[in-house]
């Protein structure tokens, strides 16, 4: 790019040179002419002012009278009838002699390569003398040649300046398209990293711009994709082992009716496809938010989790307040939350699982505590690598779900363990408010305990 700019800023200044050089030359050549012309008439006069007398009185001047202070300059008398009568100059004057007796006027040419002025001598109006002037020709060329020589000079300094300027231009507007370029090939192997930086040209500019907008989608979008891959896999980790667990089991007792393990892991596996979708929805921002039906996510959670609790001989309770006000969220990132905190209650808590929901005002809380206990620290929410050991990218993944609801998950307990989700209540609708529960009342006729 850079010797093509250069190559064709040369070029047009090569052509824009030679259309202004040559009809220069042309005219340079005819104006030192001119200039010849001039010098030598004037010469031709001086000689004219001094024999002009000796003319009219028909004598022949001096030779002596007839120098022009030119040594390369020849000067001669001639008569009206053309011949030379003194001087230096052909014996029979030329047509340039006959026009000036004829007419009486100067008269200038070209004759065998000298340049000759012809000037008249007057009596009466009658020219009685003509005074021929000439010098060789090769003089004014060598003057002419010389102005072409410096004509050529500059010329010749003209390129090397264009030269010097459209290396500095190439350089100054390859360099961004280079960067340009090298940004794509680093975008191509994975580099999203975006550089704010402007170079002055706004097409460029532009192009970076856009490319930075680009690897800031792309960067984003390929960032939501590896959250999903890692999520989903944390997510659906522990369902997949229990339908393995019990499709297992249901195969090792021989003679039984697996009608019912079927079933069971047919539920499971819509639960798993659920699972994808909302992960899917929350990756990509296509959730849909709207008013939180909180007892059927209730309902949903003892359904999923009374069992697995049940299997280790723990309970699941529910302590709801009754008269909750409304609240917008997502369905979708509040049920993985549950998932998250529940099987983090599930994996790492001990005794009984309880959730309870209580209005605090401005906002609504979801408590789920077990009976075990969590250290507190700075990196409890902390993302962490798939493989590695502790809570990592479960809880990182409730907070980051709540948060974006507009709420916000906090460790409200340690021992006992107690998270605690809050999430912004909405306004309070005029009915009037549900007769009291009990301080474990289950969610929809769902069982408070499961042993």
């Amino acid at each position: 790019m850079r010797k093509r700019i250069v190559l064709l800023t040369v070029a047009a200044s090569s052509v824009a040179i030679l259309l202004f050089v040559l009809p220069l030359a042309v005219v340079a050549q005819r104006f030192y002419t001119r200039i010849e012309y001039a010098e030598l008439e004037s010469r031709a006069h001086t000689v004219v002012d001094r024999i002009s007398d000796d003319v009219r009185d028909h004598e022949v001047p001096a030779v002596r009278l007839l120098n022009a202070g030119d040594e390369d300059t020849g000067v001669a008398l001639y008569g009206p009838d053309g011949a030379r009568q003194v001087g230096d100059g052909p014996p029979k004057g030329e047509w340039l002699v006959g026009a000036t007796v004829d007419t009486g006027e100067v008269h200038e040419g070209d004759v065998d390569g000298d340049l000759v002025v012809t000037v008249p001598i007057i009596d009466d109006g009658d020219v009685v003398g003509v005074v021929r002037a000439a010098t060789p020709g090769g003089d004014a060329a060598s003057r002419i040649a010389t102005r072409w020589v410096e004509m050529f000079g500059l010329a010749v300094v003209a390129l090397i300046a264009t030269w010097a300027l459209a290396r500095y231009q190439s350089r100054r507007l390859a360099e961004p398209v280079e960067d340009l370029a090298r940004a794509a090939e680093r975008l191509g192997d994975g580099d999203f990293s975006v550089e704010e930086r402007t170079v002055g040209i706004p097409e460029v500019d532009e192009v970076r711009a856009a490319l930075n907008a680009t690897a800031a989608r792309l960067d984003s979008l390929i960032a939501r994709e590896r959250a999903f891959s890692a999520e989903a896999s944390h997510q659906l980790r522990t369902p997949l082992t229990g339908l393995q667990l019990r499709l297992e089991a249901a195969l090792r007792t021989p003679g039984s009716d697996h009608t019912a393990a079927i079933r069971a892991s047919l539920a499971e596996v819509d639960r798993l496809e659920r699972t994808i979708s909302d992960l899917l929805a929350l990756a990509r921002g296509t959730r849909q938010r709207g008013v939180l039906d909180l007892p059927a996510l209730l309902t949903e959670v003892s359904q999923v989790w009374g069992p697995r609790l049940g299997d280790q001989q723990r309970e699941l309770r529910f302590a709801v307040e009754p008269g909750l006000p409304p609240t917008e969220a997502s369905t979708a990132a509040i049920r993985q939350v549950f998932t998250v905190l529940l099987g983090n209650a599930v994996e790492h808590g001990a005794g009984a699982v309880t959730v309870g929901v209580r209005d605090i005002g401005e906002a609504v809380a979801i408590d789920v505590s077990d009976e075990g206990s969590l250290p507190a620290g700075p990196d409890l929410f902390e993302r962490r690598e798939p493989d590695a050991e502790g809570h990592g990218i479960g809880l990182a993944l409730a907070r980051r779900l709540v948060e974006a609801e507009g709420g916000r998950l906090q460790l409200t307990g340690s021992d006992p363990t107690t998270l605690t989700v809050f999430l912004p209540a909405g306004a309070r609708a005029g009915d009037p408010a549900e007769p009291a529960a009990t301080s474990e009342a289950s969610p929809r006729g769902a069982p408070l305990s499961r042993p």
